[in-house]
C-alpha cells in the first residue's frame, strides 16, 4: 500500500547549512552530485519529485520500490525523524535528525540539488 503524503509543514530551511548536515550525517553513504555514483546509498541528485527506489543501478528493498512515495519536502520531513519507523523493512541504516531545524536545512539542500 503506498505511504500516503503526510499532512506536515516544513520550515525553510538554509541551503549552505543543509549542505554542512549533509556533509556529515549523509555523505558516507549517498552522493548529490549531478551524475555521481551510488554508495551504500542511492544519488539523491534530484531526489524532489522522484519515485522512490528508481536510480538505477541500486538495489533497493522491497519497501522503499513499492513505497509509492514521489520524494517531497513534506515526505522527507517525516521520513528523517525516524526512516524505519516512515518505511518499515527499508535498508536505510540512520537513526534519524531530531531537530526539526536540522531536517528543515537539510531538505532544503536536497531541493537545490536538481
Amino acid at each position: 500500500m503506498p505511504i500516503p503524503e503526510p499532512d506536515v509543514s516544513v520550515a525553510a530551511g538554509n541551503v549552505e547549512k543543509g549542505a554542512k548536515i549533509f556533509k556529515t550525517k549523509c555523505a558516507q553513504c549517498h552522493n548529490a552530485d549531478q551524475g555521481g555514483k551510488n554508495g551504500q546509498g542511492p544519488n539523491l541528485w534530484g531526489i524532489i519529485g522522484r519515485e522512490s527506489g528508481q536510480v538505477a543501478g541500486f538495489a533497493y528493498s522491497a519497501a522503499n520500490k513499492n513505497s509509492g512515495i514521489i520524494w517531497s519536502d513534506k515526505h522527507l520531513e517525516v521520513y528523517l525523524q525516524d526512516p524505519k519507523k516512515y518505511m518499515p523493512g527499508t535498508k536505510m541504516v540512520f537513526a534519524g535528525l531530531k531537530k526539526p531545524d536540522d531536517r528543515a536545512d537539510l531538505i532544503a539542500f536536497l531541493q537545490s540539488r536538481k
